[in-house]
């Protein structure tokens, strides 16, 4: 997959091109809006590392860290995109 991402930052919006599971975790950051994605209901392998990584690239995306019971429990991260964003081209599967 691979995706034309633009963050609006003010005077000059910032136009990215992003592939695999950076492209995947930005789509779902967007269309998650103010819910936000989880580990638990967006499963993927290091998805903490996919938004250090977009975070790295000048996306701002919000950790809310709330606990979960189960077999294993502990807490888990919501993460929230922050920036606004808009999604100019998706190539590939979503």
């Amino acid at each position: 997959m691979k995706i034309k991402a633009k963050i609006e930052t003010g005077d000059t919006p910032i136009v990215m091109h992003l592939k695999g599971r950076l492209a995947w975790t930005l789509l779902e950051l967007v269309k998650a809006g103010e819910t936000g994605i989880t580990p638990l209901h967006n499963p993927a392998p290091r998805v903490s590392h996919y938004v250090f990584s977009l975070r790295g690239k000048g996306f701002v995306i919000d950790t809310e860290m709330q606990p979960h019971g189960g077999a294993f429990p502990g807490e888990h991260g919501v993460y929230r995109l922050k920036s606004t964003v808009t999604i100019e081209h998706v190539e590939g599967r979503a």
